[in-house]
């Protein structure tokens, strides 16, 4: 997947930043039942479900980084990000490929 980066927001209706650290893999999952944005996108951590979403206003999504209706459909049902920045509010993470994903996968569960 070429180079995308993607902004999370609205991480204070959830666990606010606690969770999030460099290197991170977060899970990316289309919400087909939202009812206010037919284009957004949960993000979720492995044991800990939804963390906030993929930025898609023009007030949330940082320059540099594109919004879920621009990454929407450029997805399958899910696809994952590796955290890249955080900011006090934000956080900013690169969508991986699906190799590079597996691979992430995979170094994550040898550590179990």
């Amino acid at each position: 997947m070429e180079n995308l980066f993607i902004t999370v927001t609205g991480v204070n209706n959830y666990l606010g930043m606690k969770p999030f650290k460099i290197g991170r893999i977060l899970k990316l999952i289309k919400d087909i039942d939202n009812q206010y944005d037919k284009d957004a996108i949960r993000v979720e951590l492995p044991f800990i479900g939804a963390v906030g979403y993929t930025a898609n206003s023009v007030h949330t999504v940082y320059q540099g980084t594109s919004s879920a209706s621009r990454l929407y459909e450029k997805i399958g049902d899910k696809c994952y990000a590796r955290v890249m920045f955080i900011t006090h509010s934000s956080v900013i993470a690169q969508v991986l490929s699906d190799e590079e994903a597996r691979s992430e996968l995979l170094k994550q569960t040898e550590l179990f």
